[in-house]
């Protein structure tokens, strides 16, 4: 599938994948200077990289392993969504979970970006639903014995 980006700057870098069989492209911040993150807070960082997304698909941004894992940043919204109509910046909220100031550097791998199908349903009112096992069961309700 062919995906059109437009750099909006021309030091933006294009996504790019990691491996042949990596399901997301690394997705780089764009910035003059090294920004800290405090305890807490989350920074909006520019891609300078817009998309063009195929219709019925969507664009998703994703944590990057390493920076959740050993850094305690993730985007704020857990998972960024890119609509197929959105023509703007891609930026991406990281918020920091960690108990330091965390620093992005200029060109850093922060995320990654992932194009997925999506179907759009269409919802109906309804006054009954089917029966199930698990029925009402909420958080926790499956699993016991």
């Amino acid at each position: 599938m062919e995906v059109k980006i437009k750099k909006l700057d021309p030091r933006a870098i294009l996504p790019r994948y990691g491996s042949p069989f990596s399901a997301g492209a690394d997705i780089c911040a764009l910035m003059d200077a090294p920004i800290g993150i405090a305890p807490g807070e989350t920074v909006f960082i520019h891609t300078g990289l817009s998309a063009q997304i195929p219709e019925n698909h969507v664009g998703l941004i994703f944590a990057r392993s390493s920076l959740g894992s050993k850094r305690g940043l993730a985007p704020a919204n857990k998972v960024g969504v890119i609509d197929s109509d959105y023509r703007g910046e891609i930026m991406v909220a990281l918020f920091n979970h960690s108990a330091e100031t965390q620093t992005i550097e200029p060109f850093e791998r922060i995320a990654q970006f992932m194009i997925v199908p999506f179907i759009t349903a269409q919802f109906i009112e309804s006054d009954t639903l089917s029966d199930t096992l698990r029925g009402e069961g909420g958080f926790g309700s499956t699993g016991r014995i």
